[in-house]
């Protein structure tokens, strides 16, 4: 083009995404630059742009980075992704800048070259690969003209070509020669020509998938091949560290699955690097770990002879005073910094009892030495220099003058466990000043001492029963360390072994401080920035905290202690899964825990923790004495929708990713962060795997035998608010697999604690069980999203609750939960001070029949009895002060025939008078007394006058009128059926010593744990805004201040004919109820009403009356709970229905959780405005049979009516609410709207529900229409 175009026309070339308005940069063609690379140039006017590196930090000449784009034509966003929004813009300097994704260089001019893309820039095997280095590289042969490499399956890097003169091999040697081993694709696959989609580019999805049976594929199954020399070479090395027989192991066995764990693959990796002579910079543990058997092995130690590497070692450097390491600066600022020092945190015990022989006093004191003289770290000072404020490190001298102590005795373990949990709180132990980092000490059991000063009048011997204390500050001593110690003081003491004071050539722990500073840590620097970018340092885990952390707090170190352990069924599972899945027990225990973590936070998916690594990454390092440990953070981002198979290689890939660069310190990763250690939420959460080997913590001293004494959990000290430790001991025969959760009192019950490690324990259960109790998931198909740590007996809670008498109440109790809201809400939704209309009278008004009559006399008498039976119906309710409770208390009457009630005798002439006395019944606020136990009345009126012969004709009306307080719907028809049968035989019959009250109910309410409920509701309303409500179309809003008036309007209407068949027909088809069809019709109009929102939470009444015992009880029972429904607007209205009915099939099996509890776990919402969109489904016949009831041999009907306060309006207790009635005899339906005029005009209601009588034609003529 530049030969043919630049003499007749000027070339531009023109860049820029959609984002930035199609071209954002340009630049002009002339035939003297240099056409195999030429710039994308500069931006144009208007535009700028930013070349910064993964820190977000500005980059010089030649050094490349991502493209940013300011100014006027950038876009604000993608419509309905604001997740990619977020992702894609980014504000600097006060100006939104796109984030490109494009990989560019500037030159010496500010102009600027397209390299690449970035999301061409992989991880395999933990390896950092950018993709285009790997095309380039091929694209240098002259004969390929066009080429790509993908990643595979995440396991394997594929090259297409396009080359008619190439074949595979040639294409490997070319690569081999000019590529690192991480970067050689498995495949190459050579094409004619690489297939292209309209746009001219590289259509990906078209490429042919690769042959996985091709030989040349490092995993190829070779299990009939031999073992060559250089194979067999390494199964001997596997032999000596499984300590197995060498004909148990092919060469395409995995390590895990002939006895291998984590601990012992680090051990096998170090045999590597000791007999092939590599360090971890050349070849990591990493892909050791991804190809776990001899062959892969094999393959991958060849490249270090081939490329002759050589590691580099570490060696003495004859000093005694340097910088501290990374490690113990750690530990001395955690221990300043987070803790009291009246505790001590980091004093690292073991104790062992002698069983069998005794000591020499003096022999071990020398061994001792012997050891401190060995293993400078046990006699080095930690000092802190203000001058240049740096940790530095002092060997000392002290092994010279170290004694044993023997100052303490005991009698018994009580005694005995004493002593070691003084000692291990002990803040004067140590003093790293003057280099007291080790103690040892004799604690001589009372009867043993008494026999030893009698036969030998001294204490040169340790006897039986006597315990060694040994004790060392975590700042110079590690897991690790205490074997190497063991067996050093083991054979000092039986070859009486004698310090000798020599020029020592072995590596020491100072010496490993100031080497570990020389490496050179740019990628580990950059890998861990790109680990915790974005990450909010501030956020915790919302884990179920009792109590929270105060900002000026220092922590107790009091632990909460509970430990688990697992059936050999269980462990063989999850040593076989281990074993399959090609992870450690290491990496299978983090991917439970994450599982458990995201479970037990509420769906929680950005989830960062720590975990300790051993940090002992050079074959020198193994038997040095010291702390090496690293505290890491380990993030993952969990999406809800993976499988446990699938979370499992996410964590692996994380596992194998952080071990490259697990030496880098915790300080600098923080540092680089801007964060300081004291206020680091992922601090706080701690995971370890503890392999136990069958040789830790012996102790073979010649003529004495020891037992290890351990600490009970009721002693441990917490470092962190929760640790998890797993615990695999292989030389047990049962509970060889267990786990122990430590948490901080400051912030946990030990009930709490409790619960947690059942929640694991089933949450393991159902992982790994074959136990089919055990709800066990498929791992391969099942979202970890679908384990439950409801446990299997809390779904059974109230099945166990037992509901009797409560013989030590007589006649006060708490009110129970449901009175309480109605109390509450009675004073607070509405306004006190002007109680113009009463919201919770109950009238139920009724006619006799014609020709039928009722006896006055009988009536009263009939109420008093049925009264009398139930207490609720002569019950108060007031609020103690003092208890700060609202308590319940049955009024009890002297004389038996005095009224607990009042029943009121009145008269009407006309329709409009009878309605008024109606109206009144329902309206008025004074006819009720809670304090005084006034709930229930009866008025009878009498057409014209009172009735001479005291009977009441079918002109007459009757109306039982209840506060809602103490009665509820279901309540009717309990008083039905004892107002007739005493009526009928003037006295009821039942046991007032055995008869379940309402009383009863409200105190075992009271007691009931409910701890699978509160699961429940936590995990249903995480994040839920409660207190925001929907964006309905009000016409005006209420303030802060102001009460509800209670004044609404209502609409109603009829579906046609058709339309409630084809509802009837919808729900018969998808097998869902009537009830949760019009639920999720609700939802759908919700979603339309308020443009678009998706989290749409609602209130419901449950009738509450969830066990048999309560159907015979007057009383009120309605609980309110929320509804929410997390609406994908892309499903069909067909999955949307079977979406609700999961959702009100859990919500009302856990009705029974009272709304209080409900809002007690969101202590932060003051209003539940929630509960004022409603939703409710009454089905009711039309036959006067359902609306009549018997009182003797008259019968009465009940007249249907509703309030209202004026002809236009109604009262109305909620903002907005939808009512579906189906009516049962003609199979037909309704709907009403009702709705507060506070907030809403009439006219607007009328206009809703013409929405919604549109949108119901509309929903069941396209059942898959999207919503």
């Amino acid at each position: 083009m530049s030969n043919t175009a630049t003499h007749t026309c000027r070339l531009w070339n023109m860049y820029g995404p959609a984002e930035t308005t199609i071209d954002c940069m340009f630049h002009i063609f002339n035939g003297t630059m240099e056409t195999e690379s030429f710039p994308i140039g500069k931006p144009l006017s208007n535009y700028q742009t930013l070349v910064l590196d993964q820190f977000s930090q500005s980059l010089i000449i030649d050094q490349g980075g991502e493209l940013f784009v300011g100014g006027a034509g950038v876009f604000m966003g993608y419509l309905g992704r604001d997740d990619l929004t977020a992702k894609a813009l980014i504000e600097i300097d006060g100006e939104l800048f796109y984030r490109t994704g494009d990989l560019v260089t500037m030159d010496n001019n500010g102009l600027l070259y397209y390299q690449g893309r970035k999301d061409h820039q992989i991880k395999l095997h933990g390896q950092r690969i950018e993709l285009g280095e790997i095309e380039r590289c091929l694209l240098n042969i002259t004969s390929i003209s066009a080429c790509v490499v993908m990643k595979w399956n995440d396991d394997h890097l594929v090259a297409y070509v396009q080359s008619p003169h190439m074949n595979e091999e040639e294409l490997r040697q070319h690569c081999q020669s000019h590529l690192p081993p991480h970067m050689i694709p498995s495949f190459f696959i050579i094409l004619d020509k690489l297939p292209l989609n309209p746009n001219g580019k590289v259509d990906r999805k078209q490429l042919p998938s690769p042959d996985f049976s091709s030989s040349t594929l490092l995993s190829s199954d070779k299990s009939d091949t031999p073992p060559n020399q250089f194979e067999e070479r390494i199964q001997t090395i596997w032999c000596q560290v499984l300590h197995c027989n060498q004909n148990h192991i092919t060469a395409t066995a995995s390590f895990f699955s002939v006895g291998g764990h984590s601990l012992l693959f680090i051990e096998l990796y170090h045999h590597y690097q000791s007999v092939f002579n590599f360090d971890t910079h050349t070849l990591s543990i990493a892909p050791f770990l991804q190809q776990p058997t001899i062959f892969q092995h094999s393959q991958l130690l060849q490249t270090v002879i081939t490329n002759n590497i050589k590691a580099t070692q570490w060696y003495t450097l004859h000093i005694n005073e340097g910088i501290a390491s990374f490690a113990q600066e750690r530990i001395f600022l955690d221990e300043q910094v987070r803790f009291s020092s009246d505790i001590a945190i980091y004093n690292e015990l073991f104790t062992l009892q002698i069983v069998q022989g005794s000591l020499s006093l003096n022999r071990l004191l020398q061994a001792f030495r012997f050891a401190l003289n060995k293993h400078k770290v046990l006699r080095t000072s930690l000092m802190f220099n203000n001058d240049n404020s740096s940790l530095k490190q002092c060997i000392t001298d002290i092994h010279k003058t170290f004694t044993l102590t023997m100052n303490q005795t005991f009698e018994n373990d009580n005694e005995l466990r004493d002593i070691i949990y003084q000692t291990t709180i002990n803040p004067t132990l140590f003093d790293l000043s003057t280099g007291h980092v080790f103690h040892a000490e004799i604690l001589k059991h009372q009867i043993s001492l008494n026999e030893n000063e009698d036969e030998n009048g001294s204490n040169e011997f340790i006897m039986n029963s006597d315990v060694l204390l040994l004790a060392f500050h975590h700042a110079a001593f590690d897991r690790a360390s205490r074997s190497i110690f063991l067996n050093d003081l083991c054979s000092a003491y039986n070859t009486n072994a004698v310090s000798i004071e020599d020029d020592d050539e072995s590596l020491q722990y100072i010496d490993y401080s100031i080497h570990e500073r020389l490496i050179d840590m740019t990628t580990s620097r950059e890998f861990w920035y790109s680990q915790l970018e974005e990450y909010n340092m501030e956020s915790r885990l919302l884990l179920p905290v009792d109590r929270h952390h105060l900002s000026n707090d220092q922590r107790s170190s009091s632990a909460s202690v509970t430990q688990i352990s697992f059936d050999n069924e269980i462990l063989q599972s999850f040593l076989d899964y281990a074993s399959i899945h090609h992870v450690t027990p290491f990496q299978l225990g983090l991917s439970v825990l994450y599982a458990f973590l995201f479970k037990l936070t509420h769906g929680e998916n950005d989830l960062c923790i720590s975990c300790l690594n051993a940090n002992r990454y050079k074959t020198e390092l193994q038997n040095i004495m010291g702390m090496f440990v690293s505290t890491l953070p380990y993030r993952i981002q969990l999406d809800a929708h993976w499988s446990f198979d699938e979370l499992v290689k996410y964590v692996r890939e994380k596992c194998l990713s952080i071990l490259e660069h697990s030496h880098y310190p915790l300080q600098h990763i923080l540092a680089n962060l801007h964060v300081n250690q004291s206020n680091i939420s992922f601090l706080e959460t701690m995971y370890d795997f503890i392999t136990l080997s069958s040789h830790n913590d012996e102790l073979s001293l010649s003529d004495a035998s020891f037992k290890q004494v351990s600490l009970e959990q009721s002693f441990e000290v917490a470092k962190f608010d929760f640790m998890l430790t797993f615990l695999y001991n292989p030389i047990l025969e049962n509970n060889k697999l267990s786990f122990r959760i430590t948490c901080s009192r400051d912030l946990f019950d030990e009930i709490t604690v409790t619960n947690l490690s059942r929640r694991l324990e089933y949450c393991f259960q159902q992982l790994f069980s074959s136990n089919q109790t055990n709800n066990r998931i498929d791992t391969c198909l099942i979202s970890v999203s679908k384990i439950n740590l409801i446990l299997p007996e809390e779904t059974q809670e109230m099945k166990d609750v037992m509901f009797c008498r409560q013989s030590h109440i007589i006649n006060e109790a708490p009110a129970s939960f449901a009175q309480a809201r109605i109390w509450l809400d009675e004073r607070i939704r509405f306004d006190p001070d002007k109680p113009q209309t009463a919201i919770y009278n109950m009238p139920f008004v009724y006619r006799l029949q014609p020709s039928h009559n009722l006896s006055i006399k009988q009536l009263r008498l009939a109420l008093h009895l049925t009264v009398n039976k139930h207490s609720s119906l002569h019950t108060s309710l007031h609020f103690d002060i003092q208890k700060n409770l609202l308590m319940q208390r049955v009024i009890i009457h002297e004389d038996k025939n005095s009224n607990m009630f009042p029943i009121i005798e009145t008269t009407y002439e006309t329709d409009e008078q009878l309605t008024e006395i109606m109206h009144d019944e329902k309206r008025n606020p004074h006819l009720f007394d809670l304090v005084q136990g006034l709930v229930f009345r009866c008025h009878i009126i009498y057409y014209k006058q009172i009735s001479s012969n005291h009977l009441l004709s079918d002109q007459d009306i009757i109306i039982f009128n209840f506060h809602h307080a103490l009665f509820d719907f279901p309540s009717m028809k309990v008083f039905h059926h004892d107002l007739n049968q005493a009526y009928t035989s003037s006295q009821l019959l039942y046991d007032g010593n055995t008869t379940l009250r309402y009383l009863d109910y409200a105190v075992i309410e009271q007691q009931m744990s409910m701890t699978g409920a509160s699961m429940f509701w936590l995990n249903a309303l995480h994040d839920c805004k409660l207190d925001q409500p929907l964006s309905l179309p009000f016409d005006r809003y209420r303030l802060a201040n102001e009460h509800r008036t209670g004044r609404g309007t209502s609409i109603s209407f009829d579906f046609s004919q058709d339309l409630s068949h084809d509802f009837l027909i919808h729900s018969s088809l998808n097998n869902i109820s009537l009830e949760q069809l019009a639920l999720a019709t609700y939802y759908v109009f919700l979603f339309q009403l308020t443009n678009g929102e998706k989290d749409l939470c609602i209130g419901i009444n449950t009738h509450g009356r969830y066990r048999d015992e309560l159907s015979s009880v007057i009383g009120m029972f309605v609980n309110a709970i929320p509804l929410r429904c997390q609406l994908d607007p892309h499903l069909s209205f067909h999955e949307l229905t079977k979406h609700i009915r999961d959702i009100m099939i859990n919500c009302i099996k856990h009705s029974y959780f009272p709304l209080q509890r409900i809002l007690n776990q969101h202590p932060n919402i003051s209003n539940p405005v929630f509960l004022d969109t409603s939703f409710e489904f009454l089905s009711s016949m039309t036959k006067d049979e359902e609306n009549e009831i018997m009182v003797g041999d008259s019968r009465f009907r009940l007249i249907p009516y509703s309030i209202k306060i004026s002809e236009d309006e109604i009262m109305s207790k909620f903002d907005f609410i939808l009512s579906f009635q189906h009516d049962l005899n003609r199979n037909e339906f309704s709907c009403t709207i009702n709705a507060s005029l506070d907030l809403f005009n009439a006219e607007t209601i009328c206009i809703i529900a013409q929405r919604l009588q549109t949108m119901l034609h509309q929903q069941f003529t396209s059942f898959d229409s999207q919503i």
